[in-house]
């Protein structure tokens, strides 16, 4: 009994293909995902002063998928940040980051199983 080896070139041929087209398509997912997560976050900011909503942003998008990782980041840079989301022993917790993320999550799995799905299925 002889195996078809080019079944397996045609496959690894599909493989390699599905990996081109499936690079600059999830590269769009995760940049719109960085600015929606941005916007969400911003509106849910509690607001004093401004200056923690006004720090919150995301990594430079023109890089990402640059390195051979696809992936961004948003949040605020101010660096109280953390202690407005957490709580202190002396300020209860704030959270905007948590539910922003948690609001991005499920559109973000559903865009990438779609992705993924076209790929395998196309």
């Amino acid at each position: 009994m002889g195996a078809d080896a080019s079944e397996l070139r045609k496959l690894a041929a599909d493989l390699g293909k599905g990996a081109r087209e499936t690079g600059p398509r999830a590269q769009i997912v995760v940049r719109k995902t960085a600015v929606d997560g941005t916007r969400i976050a911003k509106n849910k900011v509690p607001v004093d002063t401004g200056n923690l909503k006004s720090t919150i942003g995301h990594s430079d998008l023109r890089n990402v998928g640059q390195s051979g990782t696809i992936g961004a980041e948003f949040g605020p840079t101010a660096e109280y940040g953390p202690y407005v989301e957490l709580g202190t022993s002396r300020m209860a917790p704030q959270p905007f980051m948590g539910p922003a993320a948690d609001e991005i999550s499920g559109p973000f799995e559903q865009a990438m199983a779609q992705l993924g799905a076209e790929v395998l299925g196309g």
